[in-house]
């Protein structure tokens, strides 16, 4: 008799993986709508009220705006990468992780799923706040390569945040938790040149301001739509966004490979 050799499991494909769950994430992100929605609206808001309201007291002359769009550009960012905290925490904690480990799949998987769909849901919130910003009166003197290198800037920075903001949902006890978690975060481009010069501040809290990873990365942004030299501040933003990305994805490896050992 002919012994019976069960079928040997095979693993499905990095590639079909991530897109399965790339596909899922993105998905999901269409069916909220109004998440999606908030994440463009909040950052317009700020920008007209730091122009309007707030603009007259900071810059007499009216260019208020010149100024602040970058600022605002990475706001729009953290507000739409916040929720990914939420997301992962919904999923680490209410069992689908469970039911995707049964299955030949990577289940790791889950996690770059959620960022690569909040980096094309940022994408699309950023392009529409820019958008708004040149109907108010942003007026950027950058040239095509200089814009390809903001957006690859702005690109890097959504996708380092996100990361983060992943990590943060993994080790979250709750999507509230997450989300109050991430929300800290937020306050960051406030203590940054953003909405205004350092110089301003108070000379204690110059050397926060500095020192952050935000500054580098808006001085970049900056530099490089309005034409002013960006080389004092380009290699460091680059420096951060990377370690920012490299910690995210040790600290949320290990983190879900250790949650997932317990279950």
């Amino acid at each position: 008799m002919k012994a019976l050799i069960a079928p040997t499991e095979r693993k499905i494909s990095f590639a079909a993986t991530g897109a399965v769950f790339i596909g899922r994430s993105i998905r999901h992100s269409l069916r909220n709508a109004e998440a999606m929605i908030m994440t463009m609206m909040l950052p317009v808001m700020l920008m007209l009220l730091f122009t309007y309201v707030f603009g007259g007291a900071f810059d007499e002359s009216g260019h208020y705006v010149q100024y602040v769009v970058p600022g605002i550009i990475l706001l729009c960012a953290g507000f739409g990468s916040a929720s990914t905290a939420a997301d992962v925490c919904q999923d680490m904690t209410g069992g689908i992780i469970d039911q995707f480990r049964t299955m030949p799949i990577r289940s790791m998987f889950v996690i770059t799923g959620h960022v690569v769909a909040s980096l094309a849901r940022n994408s699309l919130a950023t392009g529409v706040v820019i958008g708004v910003a040149l109907l108010v009166g942003f007026r950027p003197a950058a040239s095509a390569v200089e814009w390809i290198a903001a957006v690859g800037i702005i690109l890097l920075f959504i996708l380092a945040i996100t990361w983060l903001f992943a990590a943060i949902g993994l080790v979250a006890g709750s999507p509230a938790a997450a989300s109050s978690y991430g929300f800290i975060l937020l306050f960051l481009p406030y203590l940054s040149s953003a909405f205004v010069p350092i110089e301003t501040m108070p000379h204690w809290l110059q050397g926060v301001a500095r020192h952050q990873p935000m500054t580098p990365v808006i001085e970049t942004i900056r530099g490089l739509l309005l034409g002013n030299p960006v080389y004092a501040h380009a290699g460091a933003a680059i420096i951060w966004c990377l370690v920012i990305i490299l910690i995210s994805l040790i600290w949320g490896t290990w983190t879900f490979n250790r949650k997932a050992a317990r279950r």
